[in-house]
Order: structure tokens, then sequence, then C-alpha cells
């Protein structure tokens, strides 16, 4: 099998330029015969649907949830990434690519991460203009925080719930397209099985959730926004609704995995508080803005936080990372904390857990401050534990979060199965082995609204006929048709015969070796 990350030549910085330059366009009044389904409708998923139906293309969007702000996105709490500099501190395009990059451990495709920093200046206007409230500097302006891995300021964010408030403007968005007839919602669904007709997606087989009906949906291209498989974990930061099923449907029929290895493990998650608990719950990495993480020095060190002295505290990320701090990566920090609860310096009744402190803050900026900052955090704290935050420290413990491996996409989101698009975290383009804190967000903005929405022609549309097939057995095939390119709308197909096989190339697959799972079910 020859995979072909269908990367642009030239220099990085000209790339997505002269992929739009040469993708082919397709005449507004021809938009409308397409179908294209939308499985997801997360910040990636909606933002696409939306997208899409404004474009003029028929679009079907599944999800499993009663509602697309059940989407686990909201999850997302402590800000966005955007390249804008408006902090004069040194921040720009390449920057942003260069600390993703390697913060990723170098194993993330450099094409799709150098368009992410691109796109991530446009993501922030599109939210502002959707009446994202981000915070504001007295003037006006918006204002920025730091987030792990980095030495600027560059994530946006609206207290304590970014990815909410950004969920409920791509919402909005795709509410206007319902209302206009571009789209049409399918709430409660699961995808059973993905429809794949002479190699091409084809469609989507699904079961209604409320009624048992199994049925099949037709279309030119399948798009997935599903999230990641982080739920493989017994305990972790996702919701149970959160299910990866839809991706290893699709790789069951051929779609290949890229990195599935790559999980994360966030550093700042409320610990573990009993055995038969369902998930664990994450607080923001903003909070290691002002939040300074100790453990006591002594071993075994049962007293109150508070009757520590300062002389017996062992700041250990300050100590061994002094350049970030506390804003060291997230697997950094994450390693470190164990590291130290492994050592018997850990703290709560189980011994795992470390301390994240806001003392110093609270004196040096005010109460006040800190609650305009994380009020909303501070009290989800506060409702799980019993504890105070404003008066003692938060005790927090790593956990899996994220998963930035996923199905396998050329720079232009497709698969290697024809048809079959993978967008935010449900693939594994751009994050390599670790994702930056408030880059999750970003990649489903842009994913959504900006890289999966870009034109091409190459095929005719499915007949009429054909668009609203339904069937009983999950197992049924849709009506194939001629073997031509099967989608009309997003991205050039194959500059192909000119481009080699990518072999263990890091610039095309994202890693070095390892990289690919190819197992059909």
């Amino acid at each position: 099998m020859e995979i072909n990350a269908k990367i642009p030549p030239g220099k990085l910085a000209e790339k997505w330029a002269k992929a739009k330059s040469t993708y082919k366009l397709v005449n507004p009044s021809n938009k409308r015969k397409y179908d294209v389904i939308v499985v997801g409708a997360g910040l990636a998923g909606a933002a696409t649907a939306a997208s899409l139906g404004e474009l003029g293309y028929n679009v079907k969007c599944f999800v499993f949830h009663d509602s697309p702000r059940r989407a686990h996105s909201i999850a997302a709490q402590g800000g966005i990434n955007a390249a804008k500099n408006y902090q004069n501190d040194g921040d720009s395009i390449q920057r942003l690519f260069y600390d993703t990059i390697k913060g990723g451990d170098y194993r993330a495709r450099e094409g799709n991460v150098y368009r992410l920093a691109e796109l991530s200046v446009s993501i922030i206007d599109q939210a502002v203009a959707q009446g994202v409230p981000f915070a504001r500097e007295y003037g006006g302006v918006l204002e920025n925080r730091s987030f792990g891995g980095v030495q600027v300021s560059r994530t946006f964010y609206a207290r304590g719930q970014t990815g909410q408030q950004l969920l409920l403007g791509a919402f909005q968005a795709l509410e206007r397209q319902i209302a206009l007839g571009t789209v049409k919602m399918y709430n409660r669904y699961d995808m059973l099985d993905l429809v794949v007709v002479d190699g091409h997606a084809k469609g989507i087989v699904t079961r209604n959730l409320l009624t048992g009906a199994v049925e099949s949906h037709a279309a030119d291209a399948v798009v997935l926004g599903t999230g990641g498989y982080v739920n493989v974990f017994y305990l972790s930061t996702n919701a149970k609704a959160s299910n990866a099923t839809a991706i290893w449907r699709a790789h069951r029929r051929g779609a290949l995995f890229g990195n599935p290895c790559y999980t994360q493990i966030h550093p700042t998650c409320i610990p573990q508080a009993g055995d038969f608990q369902s998930k664990l719950t994450l607080m923001s990495e903003s909070l290691r803005n002002d939040g300074r993480i100790w453990v006591p020095k002594a071993k075994a060190d049962k007293r109150a936080p508070g009757d520590i002295p300062e002389g017996e505290r062992d700041y250990f990320l300050e100590r061994k990372y002094p350049s970030f701090g506390n804003l060291a990566p997230r697997d950094i920090a994450s390693r470190a904390s164990k590291e130290v609860c492994d050592e018997g310096q850990g703290i709560g009744p189980s011994g795992r857990g470390v301390y994240l402190d806001f003392a110093d803050s609270i004196e040096r900026l005010g109460r006040k401050t800190i609650e305009e900052r994380y009020a909303n955090l501070f009290e989800m704290y506060h409702d799980i534990t019993g504890e105070d935050p404003y008066r003692q420290p938060m005790r927090i413990y790593p956990a899996p979060h994220y998963s930035m491996g996923g199905l396998w996409v050329d720079y232009n989101l497709m698969s290697n199965i024809p048809g079959l698009y993978v967008i935010g975290e449900a693939n594994f383009s751009d994050h390599g082995a670790n994702r930056l804190g408030a880059s999750a967000l970003m990649q489903g903005l842009a994913d959504g609204t900006l890289s999966c929405p870009s034109p091409s022609a190459t095929t005719s549309p499915r007949s009429s006929a054909r668009r609203s097939a339904q069937i009983a057995p999950s197992s049924a095939r849709l009506p194939s048709r001629s073997r031509r390119e099967p989608h009309a709308f997003f991205l050039q197909r194959e500059r192909a015969a000119s481009t080699p096989s990518i072999g263990n190339s890091a610039e095309s697959c994202g890693t070095s070796a390892g990289w690919l799972e190819a197992r059909k079910g």
C-alpha cells in the first residue's frame, strides 16, 4: 500500500498558499448537488458542518448526544492559542510553529503544523465575530495568558470556560445553517459502520439511539470529527459519552491509524478519590499561571499544608526546569509529579498527589483578581473535594486526557480511504507525541472552519435517487457508482504521479519510525 501525504512543494511558509492556489473550485450553483456527512458536532464537527452548509453543500450532521452543546469540547477550559502577538513579547507564526513541533518531540508533520500556526490568526477573528466573550484588558484589547511549554503569552481565554464559549459560537453558526436548510441535524445517533464502495467512502450506517432503528445515509464525502480515544484507559478526564467507536469502525474498513500510542497525561487533574468513580476531573492548565506546584521535602509528611514551613517545601518544577518553572510542558510536568510521588513525597490519603498553591498569587494580586480569572474552576474544585482553594492548596495528580494519535490523514485531512476526512482530535497530524496546552481548540477550529472546507472539484455528484437510501441490516451496501473520485468539494486529488511513496519520512508521516498500524478488522 502506498501512502501519499500530498504535502505541497516549496518552503513551509508557502505551502498553504500554494495549495489553495491550485485547488479546483466548485461553482456556487453546483455545490447544492453534493451531499456531505459530518459525524460529530463538537468544536471541529460543528464548525465543519456550519462552514460547508454556508458554502452551499447539503450537509447531514450526526451526533451521539442529545445536542451538540453536550460535546466534550467544553472540557478545554483554559484557552486557545493564536500567534497574534498582542503582548509584543516576540511571538510570531514561526514561533508558534516551532513551539508546537518542539513540544511534540518533533513527531508532528511540519506542513500541517505550519498551516495550523498560520490559521490561528484568523481563528480568533472568526470567534470574536461569532460573539465569543474573550477576556479583555482595561482598554478593550483582547487579553492573553501563558500556557505550558512556551515562553510567550499567546493564549486567549474566556475565564475558565473557553471551550464552552467557543462551542456555543460554533453551535450558533450551525443552528443558523439548520434554520436555512443547508444542514440537517441528527441528534442521538450512533455510527455503526462506514460504507465503502469500490474503495471510496460513500456513507455511513447508523443506529437511532431513541428508537433503535438502523439506517444508512449516502453522501459524496464523510467527515469524522468524533474526538479521541482516551477512554480506553479505565479512568480519564474524558466524559463517558466520548467514545472512540466511529474511528475504530472506520479503521476496520481499512482506514489506517497513525501514532496510536501517543496519548497525553495531563498534570493538573483532581486525584482519584475511591475505587468506584467512573472518571477523573480536569483542572485547567491555566491554573499553573498563578499556582505553584510543590510537595513536602520529607517523605510521608502528613502535616496540613499550612503547617509546613517554606523551607521544607520542594517546588520541584521550579527547581528542575527554571526556564519554564510551573509552566513546563505537560509530559514533563506529569512525569515530574509522578516521580516525586513514587519517591514517597506525595500528598493526600493515597500519596498520589501534589499541591497547586495560590497563596503567593492571592497575596500579590489580590483575591478579586484570582476570582476574575479562575472563579468557576475554584468553585468546581470546591464542589468536588469540599476544600476551599482560596484558603488551602489544591491537590492535583496526572491523568489521561488527550490522544495525539488518531486516524492517519494527508495534508488535506483525507484518510487513506478516498472520500473519508478526519478532523480535530480524531486525526493524528498536528501534535506529535505531546500536545501543548490550548492547542486542541486551535486545531478543532482550524480544521473545521478553514482547512477542511477548502474547495475542489474532482467528480460528478451522486444522482438524486441515491440521496436518501435507508436499509435495515447494517451489513448492506449502498448502490455503487462509477469509479471516479467520490468527493467534490474538499481538496485537490493527488498531484500524485510525481509524489513518491513516503516510507518513514518524518515530513510525510509525522514520526521517524513505527508510526502506522495497518490492520483490517
